[in-house]
């Protein structure tokens, strides 16, 4: 445990010669093993110890440009050695000192050969420190790495190039065991690593603030220096912009003023105060209609369209102010309403706007886009476009990207081939092309879907009606796309862990279902058409950006929604599920509504 948290007096002209100790006058010689170098750009990486895998998770720049690895290719990955593929020149024994000195938690300095993304080798001097909590146990080891060009030829070189010896070994090993992960005795470990060494400030914006908001919980825990800055509200709100992005700040800071940013970041995260709640609202959604599609736009929900009695396509516009006293839905009088029309999609938009794409009308399918300013003294739908457009379909899926990227994938036409294609409207343009995602592979085609995005410009698809041979079938696969992949833009399918082999979690088969996308990037999956005995109440949730994706299912409070099919999800506020509609076999109902809160109400 570190006892005490010296102040370093920072000269940037040369190298310091000394710490000092305040309280005791004493001053203290720096010593050579001691990496601080204030004119070398210096890399570090922060592994957490607590795992037994030694996960990555966090990098500095400095890494990203020495190595030529993107930060988001080694998050999560691998830093125990035994796991990590080796050129034949790193001497193996090198390795195994490096391993030893991480499961017993001591200090390790030396020399490694490393290679660049592009092969370059590099010296890398290494420095491995162990960061203790109050407990004096590890959690978390911090890797400090300068890099340096090594002038050698690997065509002719003679192994082993470098060779590191451990700075510290234990006298008595077995009083240290791996899974206890002990500090040595005599306070070696206090010969601390630059990282706390670095003022408040750089610790703060430069490292706590490109971690996870769970990562900096765990950091917080290390000692009283790390604790008050883990505390500070605006460290908190720079993490959670950083984990999560500056829109979903922007949506969650209502929130933030009545639980603060640290509970808000707990809550979302670890979902202790996901609850369900019915609410009742007034006014009415009439004619009465079914497979409607619906959409938040800030706290107003918006509804347009459906499909009648007798197959009618319905062509009305209806609001419902969340803000309100007493919500109550209202037709909206709109110039130029879009052609009547079920099986549509509708998106939004910048905040403020709704975008309307394709379903079925009088004269059969359509392939036309609308979109609508709700802040226009006169909404009115606006026709948009855009080149050649995609073929005409319905039970597409659609969602938005980066602020005003429309993505439309699958449905099915009208002579009910289902479609597997990708397309990209970007409506931010003056004059809005749709663009094909060309892939060389694609799932299989489908309808009934949804797409969930997360990382800005990552998506998830899951489930729907699927081809599979001569057969449709109700499917349960996800697969991933980053529509802004540096190279080719690939479709990868998520292989899941089943979790614990005596309770293993796969989501039933479904279709219109509803996916939610949550502010830290995980997805919920709730109701839809599903066969046999399952129930459509129950939610799953599944993390994609995870090296390891694995379903969970999420026990929630009070009653949820008894009928889960043919209903629409908008998400308010960042922390509001609004469920609307559902089918009970006779009638659609519009002004029972459901809300799925994923963090603590202060009404």
């Amino acid at each position: 445990m570190i006892e005490k948290e010296e102040e370093v007096v920072q000269n940037y002209g040369k190298r310091p010669n000394c710490y000092r100790d305040e309280e005791e006058g004493v001053e203290l010689p720096v010593k050579p093993g001691v990496f601080y170098y204030p004119n070398t750009p210096t890399a570090f990486v922060v592994s957490d110890a607590l795992d037994p895998d030694f996960p990555i998770i966090y990098v500095n720049t400095v890494f990203e440009i020495s190595t030529g690895y993107r930060a988001d290719e080694v998050l999560g990955r691998n830093w125990d050695p035994r796991a990590q593929r080796r050129h034949p020149l790193v001497d193996p024994v090198v390795v195994s000192e490096i391993r030893i000195c991480l499961e017993k938690g001591i200090i390790f300095q030396g020399e490694l050969l490393n290679f660049r993304k592009d092969g370059t080798p590099l010296v890398n001097s290494l420095r491995l420190a162990p960061i203790h909590d109050d407990d004096d146990i590890v959690t978390h080891v911090i890797g400090i790495q300068l890099f340096s060009e090594a002038k050698i030829d690997l065509q002719s070189v003679s192994y082993p190039v470098f060779k590191e010896k451990c700075l510290y070994q234990h006298d008595h090993p077995d009083r240290h065991s791996p899974t206890s992960r002990k500090s040595p005795p005599d306070g070696l470990h206090q010969d601390i690593c630059g990282l706390l060494q670095l003022s408040d400030e750089v610790l703060a914006h430069n490292i706590l603030s490109r971690l996870t908001p769970r990562d900096v919980a765990s950091i917080g825990s290390v000692c009283r220096r790390m604790r008050q800055l883990t505390k500070n509200e605006h460290v908190r709100k720079v993490v959670c912009q950083n984990a999560w992005g500056r829109e979903v700040i922007g949506t969650l800071e209502l929130m933030t003023k009545k639980l603060e940013w640290g509970r808000l970041a707990r809550e979302l995260t670890t979902l202790e105060a996901i609850s369900w709640k019915k609410l009742k609202v007034g006014g009415a959604v009439e004619p009465a209609r079914c497979n409607f599609s619906a959409c938040a736009a800030g706290n107003r929900l918006v509804l347009f369209g459906g499909e009648g009695v007798n197959m009618q396509p319905m062509d009305d516009t209806f609001i419902l102010n969340l803000n309100s006293e007493n919500p109550t839905w209202q037709r909206v009088n709109v110039e130029s309403a879009p052609p009547g029309r079920w099986g549509h999609t509708l998106s939004c938009i910048n905040d403020s706007s709704l975008v309307l794409f394709g379903g079925c009308g009088r004269q059969g399918l359509l392939n036309d886009v609308f979109i609508l300013n709700l802040d226009d003294r006169n909404p009115t739908w606006r026709k948009v476009y855009g080149g050649t457009p995609p073929l005409p379909r319905s039970w597409h899926s659609s969602c938005t990207i980066e602020g005003s990227k429309l993505v439309v994938s699958g449905g099915c036409t009208d002579a009910g081939v289902l479609l597997g294609d990708m397309y990209v409207l970007d409506l931010a343009t003056k004059n809005p092309v749709w663009k094909e995602i060309p892939t060389s592979w694609a799932p299989p085609a489908r309808l009934g879907h949804s797409l969930s995005v997360y990382g800005k410009t990552k998506i998830l698809m899951f489930g729907g009606l699927a081809k599979s041979g001569h057969l449709r079938l109700r499917s349960s696969d996800a697969y991933t796309i980053n529509l802004n992949e540096r190279e080719e833009i690939k479709w990868r399918q998520v292989e899941c862990s089943v979790g614990p082999l005596q309770n293993p979690v796969v989501p039933p088969p479904r279709l219109d279902h509803v996916a939610v996308s949550m502010p830290c990037g995980r997805v919920i999956i709730f109701g839809g058409s599903i066969a046999g005995l399952h129930s459509p109440s129950q939610l799953f949730i599944l993390d994609p950006s995870e090296e390891k994706p694995t379903w969970r299912v999420l026990n929630v409070p009070s009653q949820p929604p008894k009928f889960a099919w043919g209903h629409s999800t908008c998400v308010v506020g960042g922390t509001r599920v609004l469920v609307l509609g559902g089918s009970t076999g006779e009638d659609w109902i519009l002004n029972e509504l459901y809300e799925l809160c994923l963090a603590s109400r202060q009404d």
